[in-house]
């Protein structure tokens, strides 16, 4: 096999390996899962979370927060998990320089060189916010997801 291939697969496992999965956040709180009603056990699995779980609950189904901050309110003291997911926007095509391009005079043999533009598409990474989880006493209190 070419050392190309070998590297390509050790990356690829070692990718693999380091995922998240709900199966693998079950494994790490298998305590906290085995404690749990079928149903509840069942929701998890399927990656959704319900007013009144706990972080550990919320951990299993969703991964572990993009970001997490703790705010106070009228409410009292909040913790916010913010769930995003990042996509490429296409803006443009813009030109990013310039190659030289020689061209040879057949008959004199004199050469000339140009500048010639270069275009490349370009890209914008966005941000969109899609779970917002708000847990009030250690537990959750608000679930916003956003519009499709």
């Amino acid at each position: 096999m070419k050392p190309f291939v070998i590297l390509l697969l050790c990356l690829l496992a070692g990718l693999l390996a380091g995922c998240s999965t709900i199966q693998s956040r079950i494994k790490e709180k298998a305590a906290v899962y085995a404690a749990l009603d079928a149903a509840t056990q069942e929701k998890i699995k399927q990656g959704r979370v319900e007013i009144g779980y706990t972080p550990d609950l919320v951990y299993m189904a969703l991964g572990a927060p993009d970001e997490a901050r703790e705010r106070t309110s009228s409410h009292g003291q909040q913790l916010v998990w913010t769930y995003t997911s990042v996509y490429h926007e296409y803006v443009g095509t813009a030109e990013v320089g310039y190659r030289r391009v020689y061209v040879q005079n057949p008959k004199s043999g004199a050469v000339y060189v140009y500048l010639d533009p270069v275009y490349s598409d370009v890209y914008r990474d966005q941000v969109q916010e899609d779970i917002r989880i708000i847990f009030r006493n250690g537990r959750v209190a608000v679930i916003e997801r956003a519009k499709p």
